[in-house]
């Protein structure tokens, strides 16, 4: 009589299935890698310009004839509050990105560098921006605030921006990715 156990097809199905979900996270298609490292930047493509700050300053606008347009005093904030949590969400995609290929190695490295540039700037300089409007600050304190942030951060930013998006071109074009790029 064998009495060595008979192997039952449940946990080999088990760890079929683990693999199969786990195997897909350890190597991106290039649309997936292209969608989270360089498609998602499209949410910080505005940093340091006048259209983020007129973006930023319009969460405060209130209408006379529209009773529902009357603000709290925080909507600014709460706005940025909630794009900077989705841009730390995009920065933890990133940093789990793999990148097998020197491409998609220079590819994940700007991407991420344009994230921790940017987060900071937007919890800090941008936040108190957004407070301000909510306060209903000053014109002058406004436009202060926006003109140190460009000077500050602006030629950095574009030039990663940039060098990403060229980078990206690239990869896409290499791999059949078919992408508008805003001609």
């Amino acid at each position: 009589m064998n009495k060595l156990p008979a192997l039952s097809l449940k946990p080999l199905a088990a760890i079929l299935i683990l693999f199969s979900l786990f195997c897909p996270a350890c190597s991106e298609t290039p649309e997936r890698f292209f969608d989270i490292a360089i498609l998602n930047t499209n949410m910080i493509n505005d940093f340091a310009s006048a259209d983020l700050a007129r973006h930023i300053e319009d969460e405060t606008k209130e209408y006379p004839d529209i009773p529902s347009s009357k603000k709290k005093g925080d909507e600014a904030a709460i706005s940025l509050n909630n794009k900077i949590l989705y841009l730390e969400q995009s920065l933890e995609k990133v940093k789990k990105l793999s990148a097998s290929r020197e491409e998609e190695k220079q590819i994940k490295a700007l991407s991420q560098q344009l994230y921790e540039l940017v987060i900071p700037v937007y919890k800090n300089e941008y936040l108190a921006y957004a407070k301000l409007c909510d306060s209903k600050g000053s014109r002058a304190a406004k436009d202060e605030m926006i003109k140190n942030i460009d000077e500050k951060y602006g030629a950095r930013f574009e030039q990663t921006f940039n060098a990403l998006m060229e980078k990206g071109k690239t990869y896409a074009r290499e791999h059949n990715i078919q992408v508008n790029w805003g001609k």
